[in-house]
């Protein structure tokens, strides 16, 4: 089995803020490589973006690559599987199949983004010390011994700054979170509504109020501009953000997007209201995935069965193994999936297609 193509976030159009950060990162990283540091901080603060920023910045002096995986809440073995599956030490998470792999393949940058399982990434990173990987961590919090904690905050936020002018007097209200003023510029700058309209909004909404929150992706600024743009939405977008919001993968191309929410000829007008509130992301080309804090707030407004998502990308990978790469998070999710409802049928379904994928 080959190296599958390299698989990471395009360069961040714009920092916004982040650029002394980013130096003193690069800085850090360039002294003592390879090396394992964490970025550590609140939902929407920008951890990603940061990660990814460094990565493009590195690239060039690595030879084995910028490599990107949203771990979650995944556990070892599963973190094992997908690293194999990328570096082409096949779908048996074999430690020294993957060590063997990692040499070959020579010094790299690996990001663990979202994680959220302390045990599994501590096992992982602990199971491929030595070798010659620089490991980054996104995370709201780590509690993992032999990693260097990188604390990110809000960009400009010690300097009473706002990262986005049109809305900057909404910044303090927002409390500088990035993803709650991208919301609310893009509201605002693609003329829906203006600002006094949307601090009003905020405030009858009591984003000033202080309460105690489920999680730390539960963020009322967002939740409440999430809202405001999902009032103005089609039902065919609507239902394309509880797709994505219920789906276990990490991101879906355009046309799993428009098939799981039955958009038909409406897809592609729909997309574009999602972009043009900035509801969605795009880590790849043609791909789509929402902001954690996004997720959550769309989460408690749609429904949607699971069953949907195993039979789609189940179909998709029987039909399609050279997808894999692309689409592994959707297999193992398939396979929690099987493990989950005890359906004798869907785990000799995900056996038969791993046995294939390992040929």
């Amino acid at each position: 089995m080959t190296v599958s193509p390299l698989v990471f976030p395009p360069r961040p159009p714009s920092l916004r803020g982040r650029r002394r950060e980013l130096a003193t990162l690069m800085a850090t990283v360039r002294a003592s490589r390879p090396t394992r540091i964490a970025l550590v901080g609140t939902g929407g603060s920008g951890k990603s973006t940061l990660a990814c920023a460094l990565g493009h910045k590195l690239a060039r002096e690595l030879p084995g690559g910028i490599h990107w995986f949203r771990v979650g809440a995944w556990d070892a073995r599963t973190l094992r599987g997908m690293l194999s599956l990328r570096f082409g030490a096949g779908p048996s998470p074999s430690r020294a199949a993957l060590r063997g792999r990692l040499r070959a393949l020579g010094e790299m940058l690996i990001v663990l983004d979202n994680h959220e399982h302390d045990r599994a990434v501590a096992e992982l990173l602990d199971d491929l010390r030595g070798e010659a990987v620089t490991w980054v961590i996104t995370a709201r919090r780590c509690l993992v011994a032999g990693v260097s904690i990188f604390p990110v905050i809000a960009p400009l936020v010690t300097s009473g700054q706002s990262p986005f002018p049109a809305v900057a007097s909404l910044t303090r209200l927002l409390r500088w979170n990035p993803v709650s003023l991208e919301l609310a510029n893009a509201i605002v700058e693609s003329g829906a509504a203006d600002v006094a309209e949307l601090h009003g909004w905020l405030v009858a909404g009591g984003v000033d109020r202080v309460r105690v929150i489920d999680h730390e992706d539960d963020l009322p600024e967002v939740g409440l501009l999430v809202a405001w743009a999902f009032r103005g939405l089609s039902p065919t977008a609507r239902r394309m953000l509880a797709v994505l919001a219920h789906s276990n993968g990490d991101h879906i191309d355009e046309g799993s997007l428009a098939e799981l929410a039955r958009a038909g000829r409406r897809a592609g007008d729909a997309l574009a209201s999602l972009r043009r509130f900035r509801l969605v992301q795009e880590p790849f080309t043609g791909r789509f995935a929402l902001h954690a804090t996004v997720r959550h707030a769309v989460l408690k407004r749609t429904q949607l069965d699971q069953r949907r998502f195993f039979e789609h990308y189940m179909a998709l990978l029987e039909r399609s193994p050279e997808r894999l790469d692309l689409e592994q998070t959707h297999l193992f999710a398939a396979m929690d999936y099987a493990h989950d409802t005890g359906s004798v049928a869907a785990a000799l379904r995900v056996n038969d297609l791993l046995s294939r994928l390992s040929l």
